[in-house]
């Protein structure tokens, strides 16, 4: 398995709502830190500690609330707010 992002919870839900620019934004940010969870938990499969705590990412437009599953090998965007 590798790791990947995925809308969550009722983000994938404002996601369908969200103007374009703004969801483009979201997922590039959402890429980065995808690439720094991958960077900094290589072996994420045999993980054996506690998840991290999630995190805001401030993009143009409004911010998204993220958490990492180590072990599952995926950051979830789990919230978006649209300040428009």
């Amino acid at each position: 398995m590798s790791w990947s992002w995925e809308y969550a919870f009722g983000a994938e839900e404002s996601a369908r709502t969200a103007p374009p620019a703004f969801l483009a934004e979201v997922e590039r940010e959402a890429a980065e830190v995808l690439r720094a969870a991958e960077a900094l938990y290589v072996h994420g499969r045999s993980h054996e500690e506690d998840d991290p705590k999630g995190g805001d990412v401030a993009v143009p437009g409004g911010m998204f609330t993220y958490q990492i599953v180590v072990r599952s090998e995926r950051v979830y965007v789990v919230q978006l707010t649209y300040l428009g």
